[in-house]
């Protein structure tokens, strides 16, 4: 049974950056490819960014292009996502995913979901 959890989520202004983790357990870790995705209240899930199983392929919303980084480390079976130059509409629940196919921006690709961390970026 795989799962996930989130951390590193918080109170951040706005410019500023935050990493958040996620580390998977129950399977091997380098079998998956993982994603990020985000929720706003009263918003859709909306992805953020995926990475192939061995991290050489990465795959980004637009919007996080060139502010949001994601990387992996399989050998400590974690996922990050480190955000910089925040704004407010970042603010959202940020969840990570696991999959087996691609890591592209179809949520229906991610079998597993972790609980979620969330991210507040005051002005």
């Amino acid at each position: 049974q795989v799962q996930l959890v989130e951390s590193g989520g918080g109170v951040v202004q706005a410019g500023g950056s935050l990493r958040t983790s996620c580390v998977l357990s129950g399977r091997t870790f380098g079998d998956y490819v993982m994603g990020w995705f985000r929720q706003a209240p009263g918003k859709e899930r909306e992805f953020v960014a995926g990475i192939s199983r061995t991290g050489t392929g990465v795959n980004y919303v637009e919007g996080a292009r060139g502010r949001f980084t994601i990387s992996r480390d399989n050998a400590k079976k974690t996922v990050y996502l480190h955000m910089n130059n925040l704004t407010p509409t970042d603010t959202a629940v940020y969840y990570c995913a696991a999959g087996v196919t691609t890591y592209g921006s179809d949520p229906l690709q991610y079998a597993y979901w972790g609980q979620g961390t969330q991210v507040t970026v005051s002005s």
